[in-house]
């Protein structure tokens, strides 16, 4: 039944306070950030210089430095989460004993307290004590024992993004396990009957089936990662990725810059939004 004119601009009337909150909370504080970008402001001063942020920060070797290693983090630990998120709750989707349990065991490093196991990680990866160094450097003579894991960019990058993937890989399994206990048996006993093997099942069956979850998760990871902060920040400031190169220009210095940091704000904006757009339209197929 179609509502009538009255009950729908009731409906509209219960609604729009609740859609004024959320667009003030959501629209001011994009606005305002790109208005501020377009001044020098400091501490107790604003100057409008324009375009002069934007001109600094895209001739800035730092900045694209920061923006591609940016880049390969959030593509290596989406891919590396993800993959890993799928072959555990393929693991866990089979029957055996002490399934429940190790469902459980699964979700720590997600469910953890961020700083604990930053902690660890710290100790694990520490340069002169940590246990890492000393099997696979003293004991073993893999490694070099003077090696830096953590305040080097390349080694930085390579554990911080190590970290992610493990820290955020049950959130991907949970959502891939929900989804392979939803799909109809039937279709594996058709794929049965017209001699298919077990990848066969895999790929024509199980992998289709999947296609819309991975897609979406690798979405929401993606822009999750792309931002990410407080993991990396943690971990090491060295990761170089651009919020930490945010945080330093606003928070790491005796004179903030204020405006540069929203201008790189604002670029990110749009970069990522033509990045989701595109990534809807040719991989969500909205």
């Amino acid at each position: 039944m179609e509502l009538s004119v009255k009950e729908e601009r009731f409906a509209w009337k219960l609604v729009a306070p609740t859609i004024i909150l959320l667009l003030l909370l959501i629209l001011y504080p994009v606005i305002y950030n790109i208005y501020i970008s377009f001044f020098d402001v400091g501490i107790t001063s604003m100057k409008f210089v324009g375009l002069e942020n934007y001109k600094r920060i895209l001739s800035d070797k730092d900045f694209w430095r920061s923006f591609f290693i940016t880049i390969s983090f959030t593509l290596l630990t989406v891919v590396g989460s993800i993959l890993l998120g799928l072959i555990v709750a393929l693991m866990m989707n089979k029957d055996f004993k002490g399934r429940r349990i190790m469902r459980t065991i699964i979700l720590l490093p997600y469910i953890t307290p961020l700083i604990s196991v930053v902690f660890s990680w710290h100790y694990i990866f520490d340069p002169s004590l940590g246990p890492f160094v000393e099997f696979f450097g003293r004991k073993l003579g893999l490694i070099s024992t003077d090696i830096d894991l953590l305040n080097n960019i390349n080694n930085a990058f390579i554990v911080v993004s190590v970290f992610n993937i493990w820290r955020n890989f049950p959130f991907v399994y949970l959502m891939i396990l929900s989804k392979l206990q939803s799909i109809p048996s039937e279709l594996y006993e058709a794929a049965e009957i017209d001699g298919a093997n077990a990848w066969r099942k895999f790929t024509n069956v199980t992998l289709p089936e999947l296609y819309f979850v991975i897609a979406a998760v690798g979405l929401l990871r993606g822009i999750w990662n792309f931002y990410k902060f407080d993991e990396v920040y943690l971990m090491s400031k060295s990761a170089g990725t651009l919020p930490i190169f945010i945080y330093e220009r606003v928070i790491g210095t005796t004179s903030p810059e204020f405006g540069v940091a929203a201008a790189i704000a604002t670029i990110l904006m749009v970069v990522m939004m033509v990045l989701i757009g595109f990534y809807v339209k040719k991989v969500l197929k909205w």
